[in-house]
């Protein structure tokens, strides 16, 4: 009871301190309305940042490359030239959109749109990826541009009231938000789909040989691979507020905008975010599932191509032991490595009718039928 009533006593203590604070701002604050409440000058609040600023906030990094060296990560190379790139990108992308900004023409616009979305395909296909495929770059290109004008547009006009929607000035930031959310997204589901693919070969293949088809063999994993690519959008989603103050709604506070316009900017660019995830992230782990899953259908991981030369040993040993399997299920005996490895079209699926004397043979290059005499086989 005496450590309650302590606790109690505490508790009443902090609320009288709280209670005394002035919430309100000075008269000398309250001459330009609709900005934060902050009892600092004019002169302090809208001093522009210089690089001297930037210089300072660097030597942060001093930190993380402490751990590198004494934890031995490796990873100093990695941090410098990413602060470097983060550097300049946000240098040359505030030097065009100081420019852009000045014009309404939607040629302009939507070029520099379309510019933002093939960088995006490109980190997606060439960075963010352990493998490709061909075709990965216009599919992820098309995910995640379609999504991202398509929401921003429609964003614009029905929930940020911007008449035209193509208006630079909020248009080209809230593109540049959904661009970064699905390239995430997209980037996470089109690894968990080859992954899964390469992974569980076996049973997929297995299935196909039963006779599945093309949606019954690719639905569990675009199902699973959808669902590690969206679980990050939702979190964030659901921590916002709570746990986190979101960028755009800090960036405003920082700015001395009105602090409740800010937050419902933010609710409507979170829910579009997470719109424009899901959407891409659909696309695109269906594109991906598709090309290696095709309409025979047949399961073609050799045309997975290692982004790194590291992995290109493990696509070449997925492919030699999935063909090894595959001829066990058709009741023969398998090659050595080095025989699968000189002869690349093996057999992977063998099955011989009894009608008659034709044996459909499905192999990783496609599939082809053969004509064989049935006495004296």
């Amino acid at each position: 009871m005496s450590l309650l009533y302590g606790a109690f006593q505490v508790v009443r203590a902090a609320g009288d301190a709280v209670a005394q604070l002035q919430w309100y701002a000075t008269p000398s604050s309250q001459s330009s309305p609709g900005t934060a409440n902050l009892s600092i000058d004019d002169d302090q609040q809208q001093q522009p940042l210089s690089w001297f600023n930037v210089g300072i906030a660097s030597l942060l990094l001093a930190i993380n490359i402490a751990l590198s060296v004494w934890l031995r990560l490796g990873m100093s190379k990695s941090l410098i030239v990413s602060t470097v790139r983060c550097i300049s990108q946000l240098t040359v992308l505030g030097m065009v959109l100081n420019q852009l900004f000045l014009t309404e023409n939607p040629v302009y616009i939507f070029s520099m749109v379309l510019g933002l979305g093939m960088l995006a395909a490109f980190e997606v296909t060439y960075w963010r990826s352990k493998h490709r495929f061909p075709g990965m770059f216009a599919g992820a290109f098309v995910a995640i541009t379609g999504s991202a004008v398509g929401m921003a547009l429609f964003g614009n006009a029905l929930s940020l009231n911007t008449h035209p929607a193509y208006t630079a000035q909020k248009f080209i930031p809230t593109v540049g938000m959904l661009f970064g959310a699905n390239l995430i997204g997209v980037s996470i589901g089109v690894n968990a789909v080859m992954s899964s693919l390469d992974t569980h070969r076996d049973r997929i293949e297995s299935a196909l040989c039963y006779g599945a088809s093309r949606w019954e063999t690719m639905k569990p994993v675009v199902v699973a691979s959808l669902k590690s690519a969206l679980v990050p959008s939702i979190s964030n989603m659901s921590a916002c507020g709570l746990l986190s103050i979101p960028g755009l709604m800090a960036g405003w506070s920082l700015s001395g905008a009105n602090v409740l316009v800010a937050s419902r900017y933010q609710m409507v660019v979170m829910i579009m975010l997470t719109a424009s995830t899901a959407l891409s992230t659909t696309l695109a782990v269906i594109f991906c599932a598709s090309v290696l899953i095709n309409g025979t259908p047949v399961l073609r991981l050799d045309l997975l191509t290692a982004n790194k030369p590291k992995q290109a040993a493990s696509v070449s040993g997925a492919s030699r032991s999935s063909s090894r399997m595959t001829l066990l299920r058709a009741g023969r005996r398998p090659k050595s490595d080095l025989y699968l490895s000189r002869n690349p079209s093996c057999v992977a699926v063998a099955s011989t009718t009894t009608s008659s004397s034709t044996a459909t043979i499905r192999s990783h290059s496609g599939v082809r039928l053969i004509s064989a005499a049935a006495a004296g086989r």
